[in-house]
């Protein structure tokens, strides 16, 4: 079984984001799930915007690099939206990395230092017109790095949601959530 380490999105460690890492445990998986908020969650996308700003994104990735720091090195990286920052760095930078599942984000590779490192696989997971997914040029770096990486795979779900794998906001799709979760569990079960 595999070993993961879940970061949160935007709007903080939600019920629906434990949720998640709770399926993952129900699956045999060991699930650390920490908080880079510190206890806020919100409720309105302007809200988290203007949470993660203030905290700077660059504080946010260090937190999410001291969460890595007590555990083993052979983690799979998970994160959801904001949460692919730290979730992408540590898979490309700590060695050990067992692999990445990147849910509705995906940075150029070159933002942490180049090239995805060998006999790491990666999943990028996103629908296929999500403003912020697929406006903001996620699904373009998504497309490069499984372009380049030796065991990437993307998968584009039909819809314009984003966060659309929480089941406590507004913007869940059930379906596409499902497809989501059997992926991911492939994918563990795999690596693990």
């Amino acid at each position: 079984m595999a070993e993961v380490l879940v970061f949160h999105h935007g709007h903080g460690l939600t019920d629906g984001v434990r949720a998640f890492a709770e399926r993952l445990r129900r699956a045999g998986h060991t699930a650390h799930v920490p908080d880079l908020f510190e206890g806020r969650v919100f409720d309105r996308l302007e809200e988290c915007v203007g949470h993660a700003e203030g905290i700077g994104f660059g504080t946010l990735v260090e937190r999410g690099t001291a969460a890595a720091e007590t555990l083993p090195a052979d983690l799979v990286y998970l994160g959801f939206s904001l949460g692919v920052l730290p979730a992408q760095k540590l898979a490309q930078t700590r060695p050990g990395a067992r692999g990445a599942l990147l849910v509705e984000a995906c940075l150029p590779v070159a933002e942490f230092g180049g090239a995805w490192p060998d006999g790491v696989p990666v999943q990028v997971h996103g629908m296929d017109a999500d403003p912020f997914f697929a406006g903001e040029g996620d699904v373009d770096a998504a497309r490069a790095l499984v372009d380049t990486a030796a065991e990437a795979e993307l998968f584009l779900y039909p819809g314009d949601r984003h966060l659309f794998t929480d089941r406590g906001l507004p913007s869940y799709d059930e379906r596409a959530a499902a497809d989501v979760t059997r992926r991911v569990l492939e994918f563990l079960d795999r690596v693990g």
